[in-house]
């Protein structure tokens, strides 16, 4: 779907909204859900009709994607870090980047230096007893994989923070951050150079491990995407008839608004999710599949406005859990669900931040499957905000605000240190300009 010239400036009218999470979620959701199919029904055309637009194009792309890879085509994008550093992506390949909304790197790090990182951690975690501490798992999301443990909640270690400051990562965000359209109506929605260093994660699973995966789902935020005025305003295009208009890449709107609290939100505005990779792993071993089709986004906040669904029901998406994409409401969109090629140590996996996506099972895992969480957050309002409070994370040792209170690092003295913060480390803190 393509943006057009002009962008609308006026409120949606007539449309409720809940800043924060309405106590009665079944009455909000009927309220909003009548207000939506009345704002589509002033433009003149049904909600059917919308839907229908939307309908076509997506089965349009899930048709491809299924027909390339019954021959055995690969799906997702691959560029070489190299091409990215010295800016000689070609147009085609920037063209289908945007078309599939996802992205290999090869080379984003140097194999050696991610396998190096992979030690460190072992390192960093074994030398402050991480495992006689382990208390299980903090939230019931990843608590589903099954392995023991699998995430590691852990955000300072030097290794993390080092990828995270590194000049490498920010070439790589910021090429993705050029993919979005971050200015609009005389507003810079967010600053495409300058990361916020969100802290997430580790995933180590060791040889010989099962796991049950992680299932269909996505990440921007749940019942506020309906509900919050922000939100409102940002998928504009498909609550006032004009869907034709809708642009899975326009950020306006998007990075001031609230999100729910819940122990799944994410308080940060990004605009890919992603991970580096710190060991080989191969494509069959329990990796990252995703719906490689941005413009999704579209049939998934207008499906639960149709005539099948129950009028205090969204599909299923409700406060503190992810927000489901599953069969009975989403079936069409999930024969496109793809997953990534094989990766060596050091290439970087990242996704559109509105992406359908899941890991896969795996009984038995050949190698190890290790990787750290690090996204595209580019600064702004939104993640200034939320800068704050990592700020005080790392100065503590504590685990951010985003996640479980587990904590276990605020005594670990060889945890990152603020002195050895550089340039780029200090401006994603927000403690220089």
């Amino acid at each position: 779907m393509s943006p057009q010239p002009a962008l609308d400036t006026a409120p949606l009218s007539g449309l409720p909204h809940w800043e924060r999470a309405p106590a009665d979620l079944p009455d909000a959701i009927r309220q909003i859900k009548a207000a939506l199919r009345a704002r589509i029904a002033a433009s003149g055309r049904t909600v059917e009709e919308v839907f229908a637009v939307v309908e076509r194009l997506i089965e349009a792309e899930v048709d491809e994607i299924t027909a390339a890879r019954a021959r055995g085509e690969g799906i997702w994008p691959v560029i070489d870090y190299s091409d990215i550093a010295a800016g000689t992506v070609s147009d085609e390949a920037r063209a289908l980047l945007r078309r599939r909304g996802c992205l290999v790197v090869r080379g984003h790090f140097e194999r050696e230096q991610a396998l190096g990182w992979d030690r460190d951690i072992v390192e960093y975690v074994e030398s402050n007893n991480f495992f006689d501490t382990y208390r299980g798992p903090g939230d019931d999301f990843f608590g589903s994989v099954g392995s023991k443990p699998e995430i590691y909640p852990i955000y300072w270690s030097p290794a993390q923070m080092q990828a995270r400051q590194s000049d490498r990562m920010a070439r790589v965000q910021t090429f993705l951050n050029s993919m979005w359209k971050h200015e609009s109506e005389g507003v810079r929605w967010f600053d495409p150079s300058r990361d916020s260093l969100y802290p997430d994660r580790i995933r180590r699973r060791p040889p010989g491990a099962d796991s049950a995966g992680l299932g269909t789902h996505l990440d921007p935020g749940t019942l506020d995407l309906w509900m919050t005025e922000a939100y409102q305003r940002a998928f504009r295009h498909l609550f006032d008839g004009s869907v034709e208009r809708y642009d899975p890449w326009d950020a306006a709107y998007r990075t001031d608004g609230p999100q729910y609290p819940g122990t799944t939100m994410c308080s940060a505005f990004r605009t890919f999710q992603g991970w580096t990779a710190l060991s080989d792993m191969r494509h069959d071993q329990g990796v990252l599949h995703t719906v490689p089709i941005p413009a999704a986004m579209a049939y998934l906040m207008l499906r639960p406005l149709l005539a099948d669904v129950p009028d205090d029901d969204m599909c299923g998406v409700t406060v503190n859990q992810v927000f489901p994409a599953d069969h009975k409401w989403h079936s069409p969109l999930l024969d496109a669900l793809s997953g990534i090629p094989d990766v060596r140590a050091g290439d970087s996996v990242w996704w559109h931040c509105d992406m359908i996506h899941s890991v896969a099972s795996v009984a038995d895992q050949q190698g190890w499957g290790n990787v750290m969480y690090i996204p595209a957050a580019p600064w702004c309002p939104r993640n200034e905000r939320y800068a704050a409070s990592v700020r005080e994370a790392f100065r503590t040792g504590s685990s951010p605000s985003d996640f479980p209170e587990e904590h276990y690092e605020r005594t670990w003295p060889n945890r990152f240190q603020p002195h050895e913060l550089n340039d780029i480390g200090r401006r994603g803190l927000g403690l220089s300009p």
